[in-house]
């Protein structure tokens, strides 16, 4: 994706002082692309299951050793299509890398990318661009950037970007079989009702896109059960029964973008099951945030939501070092100093295609 120059990316962006995001977008053509790059042949063979991993990369800052990971991994294995989140391009937080193309790359995987923000805060940085990625072992024969209602303007956060959520509609010909698939970010600065209005956009373009095949849509939905602007209406029952019912056993019935692709015919997953606290955090949780300075928990935040397939063995892959045992000697992986590759988990699913 072509880079702007950083006087004209600030020139830009201080037209947000006046202008909305929507009106600056439309100046960026960058906004509206889907960049599509099929570059592996179609693999042999037609398949019964579609094997997909929902995975928040966070920004791709330790992109060898997730890269390691997502080959290495038993848990990962094998994987089809790759809904990713937060992969930076031209960041110097990310080593001034492409992460997207460069894991494609390594991976030998097809893959589109759609940028959801422009970053302003450093004016070192060769693009500063943010935004979601699919990746697929089979043909993309089409896609499109879905721009989600505005729910929080970020050019007035410390972060202080240009753009908004989005999410990427791709159609793949799996071996002859046409199958939709939607990497998605939902806004985490808005209360449940902002992103349920966000993923209804989503649902309604995928039924448009995408009549009479299989669906998968999946990614950080954000789903906290709380309005992410604040927070602090969680702190009291941090630690305590009140808690997991709430943002673990209620999740689906808080949050409208869960409730609505039900009751449009997708299934959520993965599902709640066992009734110990403990198994909810280890099977389900897939994101570690402060909800205070000095207190992280672990949220459902990420998701796979299908229709027209069934996704059978679905997993929850920890992303932290200390449960990377699998990690080759001398591999990034292996030399890892930190404490999580990523700040979430990925969920793995084999969604079968035929009955």
């Amino acid at each position: 994706m072509r880079a702007i120059h950083t006087e004209e990316r600030q020139r830009l962006g201080a037209l947000l002082d006046d202008a909305s995001q929507v009106e600056v977008m439309a100046q960026i053509p960058q906004f509206s692309q889907a960049d599509v790059h099929n570059t592996v042949p179609m693999p042999e063979g037609k398949p019964d299951v579609l094997n997909v991993l929902v995975f928040n990369m966070e920004r791709g800052v330790h992109l060898d050793a997730l890269g390691d990971c997502l080959e290495t991994c038993p848990g990962i294995q094998p994987f089809d299509v790759i809904l990713g989140n937060e992969m930076d391009d031209g960041c110097v937080r990310s080593g001034d890398r492409d992460t997207a193309a460069e894991l494609a790359a390594r991976l030998g995987v097809n893959y589109v990318y759609g940028l959801e923000f422009i970053e302003l805060v450093n004016k070192a940085d060769t693009k500063g661009y943010h935004g979601n990625a699919i990746f697929s072992r089979w043909p993309i024969r089409k896609a499109k950037v879905l721009r989600l209602p505005e729910e929080f303007n970020w050019y007035f956060d410390d972060q202080r970007r240009i753009g908004s959520r989005l999410a990427i509609l791709a159609e793949l010909d799996v071996a002859g079989t046409p199958v939709g698939v939607v990497t998605i970010h939902l806004e985490n600065r808005t209360t449940e009702a902002g992103r349920g209005r966000q993923m209804d956009a989503i649902l309604k373009a995928a039924e448009e896109m995408f009549p009479d095949m299989p669906v998968i849509l999946g990614g950080d939905l954000n789903t906290m059960c709380c309005n992410g602007r604040n927070t602090a209406e969680l702190y009291p029952i941090v630690d305590t029964d009140a808690f997991y019912q709430r943002c673990y056993a209620e999740v689906t019935e808080r949050e409208p973008a869960l409730k609505n692709a039900i009751d449009a015919g997708y299934k959520a997953v993965p599902e709640l099951k066992d009734q110990s606290v403990d198994t909810w955090v280890r099977e389900l949780g897939t994101c570690r945030d402060l909800v205070r300075k000095e207190k992280k928990v672990v949220y459902r935040l990420d998701w796979l939501l299908t229709r027209g397939t069934e996704a059978k063995e679905v997993r929850v892959i920890s992303t932290l070092k200390a449960d990377c045992g699998f990690a080759e000697p001398g591999s990034a992986l292996e030399r890892f100093e930190g404490v999580e590759l990523s700040d979430h988990n990925a969920v793995w699913a084999a969604c079968r295609l035929s009955k």
